[in-house]
């Protein structure tokens, strides 16, 4: 079935939830692109006749296997591994592995779909994928989490390569993952292939600002939106959500840039801290000892508070960046923030924000920037490791945060100007969803159906 403008987007909806039953995280990522598609169909006859719509919420490839693995004391467990391999039109698939008990199909599913369109933003020439695993590797021995990920690569390497997919990390994979399971990878197929896996250690094929990419760059994001308004980040305060890696690293380039950053938070609930998140500290607590925001607190003494339970976004504050995970910023969420004149939101983590949330920010005037803009730049960064590797070159940390910011710009400035283009000033949802599928659509169409 062929997309028609407009009064085939709904039937196409229908026809996805059909083939795709249960898997409610990927029918609302498809519904958030397919309801701003709906001007570029009518403009571009030709996306709709080659059922380029269909063909991007299908697949190319689905991978689900058995990773069996022991655990110290000699106990066999059985994990699921998945790779979903959605889309190659630009590239090879990119995107990371995620390692947590609520790993499921259609929670990669809608990671991937939405990967497909962040990549292209970024301009470079990779594909959108994702993949992970049920399995948890909170409170695992550093043997046991070896153990998973050597079984895990054993399967997953033969669908592997630099031209072919090239995964990174995710939530529960960082550089102590990557490292086991590139170790793997070089180990089964005899080859120094640094390019097939991207976040690796600055001394072995990685890069620079890699760490910090994603942080960093859905910062820099906000800052474009926000110079558009003829405003600027210096002096603003910044509630983040989160504690891992983004949250980390999004608080530590606000704080560069002049903001003062209240809030970090996990699922023990969240700190205020109104002198300032000390982030030396909270690397401290959480990626040296693996602690909670709540050790954060204690060993802040006076200056900051924990609050057990309880919303971070009920703390007042100029920009909110959420950090943490899907679904995590309610419309409720959005209304208290904007009663408390919140002027810009922007998505650290993937899908954040709830359908309904990001209309109630829309509805308030206030900048939001959508997950596949804002914190495209760790794969934007990833692409520039895959860059280095292929001329086995690496660059100082000062290029690569050059490059990231142009990039981020880049993305910035093609959402806001597709976004006009269509009729629809100052909403980046629209822009991102919009600019991402023309890339891929058209690169789709000129390749023929395949």
């Amino acid at each position: 079935m062929a997309a028609t403008p407009d009064s085939d987007v709904d039937p196409l909806y229908r026809d996805i939830l059909r083939r795709n039953p249960g898997q409610e995280e990927f029918h609302q990522a498809v519904r958030e692109v397919l309801d701003t598609l709906g001007p570029v169909l009518a403009r571009r006859p030709e996306f709709a006749e080659a059922a380029l719509v269909e063909r991007i919420a299908e697949p190319e490839r689905q991978l689900i296997f058995r990773v069996p693995w022991t655990d110290d004391a000699g106990r066999v467990h059985i994990a699921r591994g998945f790779r979903v391999e959605f889309n190659s039109a630009l590239g090879p698939y990119k995107g990371g592995l995620r390692f947590h008990p609520s790993v499921d199909l259609g929670t990669v599913k809608f990671l991937g779909f939405e990967q497909i369109f962040k990549n292209a933003l970024t301009g470079m020439a990779i594909g959108g994928g994702k993949g992970g695993s049920d399995f948890d590797p909170k409170g695992r021995s550093d043997a046991e989490v070896m153990r998973f990920c050597q079984s895990f690569m054993t399967e997953l390497y033969r669908h592997l390569g630099e031209h072919t997919d090239v995964p990174a990390g995710d939530i529960g994979v960082g550089g102590r993952e990557i490292g086991y399971l590139f170790g793997q990878y070089r180990r089964i197929t005899n080859r120094h292939e640094a390019g097939v896996l991207t976040g690796k250690g600055t001394g072995w094929g990685g890069s620079q600002a890699r760490t910090e990419a994603t942080g960093y760059g859905c910062v820099l994001f906000t800052k474009e939106m926000l110079r558009m308004r003829g405003r600027d980040l210096e002096g603003m305060r910044v509630a983040v959500s989160g504690s891992g890696n983004v949250a980390v690293y999004a608080a530590q380039k606000a704080q560069q840039l002049g903001a003062t950053v209240v809030t970090v938070s996990d699922s023990g609930g969240y700190v205020v801290d109104d002198k300032g998140i000390d982030v030396d500290l909270l690397k401290q607590v959480k990626e040296v000892e693996r602690g909670r925001v709540a050790d954060y607190a204690e060993r802040r003494g006076g200056e900051a508070r924990h609050v057990p339970g309880g919303r971070v976004w009920e703390v007042p504050c100029d920009v909110a960046l959420p950090c943490a995970t899907q679904n995590e910023l309610t419309a409720d969420d959005a209304r208290t923030l904007v009663a408390n004149g919140v002027q810009a939101v922007a998505e650290g983590a993937n899908m954040p924000t709830t359908p309904e949330g990001v209309a109630v920010f829309q509805e308030a005037g206030v900048a939001f920037g959508p997950g596949k803009a804002a914190n495209a730049g760790g794969v934007a960064t990833s692409a520039l490791e895959m860059q280095q590797n292929a001329s086995r070159d690496a660059w100082s940390f000062a290029r690569t945060e050059e490059r990231l910011t142009a990039v981020m710009r880049s993305i910035h400035d093609a959402c806001h100007s597709t976004a006009e283009r269509y009729g629809r000033p100052g909403d980046y949802v629209a822009g991102a969803n919009i600019a991402g599928f023309e890339r891929v659509a058209e690169a789709m169409l000129a390749q023929g159906v395949i």
